[in-house]
């Protein structure tokens, strides 16, 4: 129970008991005046009445006020969810665009690669032919100059140097 619940009932509670105490005077009848007539009733229980007809009155505005607001909540409440779920696809968007933008790269990268990798792979081969090629030389050279080859110097044999 909250404190103003029970600031109500504790109030509540001491007008029960000052009527109680003064029932006597609330029953005492009294002439009133209805502006066109006069009647004869207990001027307490008048008031009393009244008094009870406001707190009802009062009661149920609070209580229509109070689901009001409730409903306004519930409203808002659903309208809240409704962006956070637009939200979140949002993000989702956003992380498979930044997905496929990372696949995309990645694939441009893996090309590139390739397409480097290929060029080094026919530079090396040409290296390696053109070392072939001056080895070929130098041994064909070589062959000559000791007389072991195709090409050989006639009366020179392979071992002996080469003498002009």
């Amino acid at each position: 129970m909250n404190a103003r619940m029970l600031v109500t009932v504790v109030l509540l509670l001491l007008f029960a008991a000052f009527v109680a105490v003064n029932w006597a005077a609330f029953n005492a009848p009294t002439s009133l005046s209805l502006l066109f007539t006069t009647v004869e009733a207990p001027l307490g229980l008048v008031l009393l009445g009244a008094m009870l007809v406001l707190a009802a009155v009062f009661v149920g505005y609070t209580a229509w006020w109070q689901g009001r607001m409730l409903i306004e909540t519930r409203r808002n409440t659903q309208e809240l969810q409704a962006q956070r779920t637009l939200a979140d696809q949002a993000e989702a968007s956003r992380f498979t665009a930044l997905q496929n933008a990372m696949q995309a790269e990645m694939e441009r990268s893996r090309q590139h690669v390739d397409t480097r990798a290929a060029e080094l792979r026919q530079a090396l081969q040409d290296s390696g032919n053109t070392l072939a090629a001056y080895i070929g030389e130098v041994e064909d050279k070589v062959e000559r100059a000791f007389g072991t080859g195709p090409g050989a110097v006639p009366g020179v044999t392979a071992g002996e140097p080469l003498r002009r």
